[in-house]
């Protein structure tokens, strides 16, 4: 794999970092591990050196991609949920599926296919993933086409989907859903009962 980031300033834009350091969380977070405004931040690494966003990074980054470029309502921890199962918040992660033949990239596990497919039928144009597969390594753009997909799903056949719809869809794909509707359950929990259901969602 070609593509490595050492720094954030390396796989966001300078409005994303401006996001970043306006966001008070990641500020107070970066501020304590010694970064400076105005000079490069550096990501995160795990024990095996690879770079990951922190739970504060990654929230933020949902938070910041929802409210930028999403006119309906996209849950930020619906997409930390996915990115924490999917990845591990691991901006460079990869992935294989051996039964559609699929490449996944990113922290939300996007597949280069699938971003294409969402540029051309939902004119979702910001960023040129055809013409560039690699910037889905980035987190903002992987996020956005990931949330991207996590809409059109939320509409999937013309029909309001439920959360749990979603988010399996997400991981295992449209054929393998019962679409059976189960809506209160949630909307009944708190924020983090919610996530840890999420994430059931996901693994079952």
């Amino acid at each position: 794999m070609s593509v490595s980031f050492k720094y954030w300033d390396e796989c966001a834009d300078p409005e994303d970092m401006e996001a970043m350091w306006n966001h008070p969380e990641v500020r107070t977070e970066w501020t304590d591990a010694g970064e400076t405004e105005g000079q490069r931040v550096h990501l995160s690494r795990d024990p095996d050196g690879q770079p990951y966003l922190t739970q504060t990074e990654m929230r933020a980054v949902a938070e910041i991609v929802t409210h930028r470029q999403f006119d309906t309502k996209l849950d930020p921890e619906m997409i930390c949920a996915i990115a924490e199962l999917e990845s591990n918040r691991q901006p460079l992660a990869t992935g294989y599926d051996k039964k559609t033949n699929l490449i996944t990239i990113g922290v939300m596990q996007v597949a280069p296919k699938v971003a294409e497919w969402i540029v051309r039928e939902e004119d979702y144009l910001l960023f040129p993933v055809k013409e560039d597969p690699d910037i889905l390594y980035k987190p903002f753009v992987n996020v956005y086409f990931g949330a991207a997909y996590l809409r059109w799903l939320s509409n999937f056949d013309g029909k309001i989907r439920t959360e749990e719809f979603v988010v399996r869809a997400y991981s295992g794909g449209t054929k393998k859903v019962n679409h059976k509707s189960t809506p209160a359950i949630l909307e009944a929990l708190s924020s983090s009962e919610r996530m840890l259901c999420i994430k059931v969602f996901i693994l079952l």
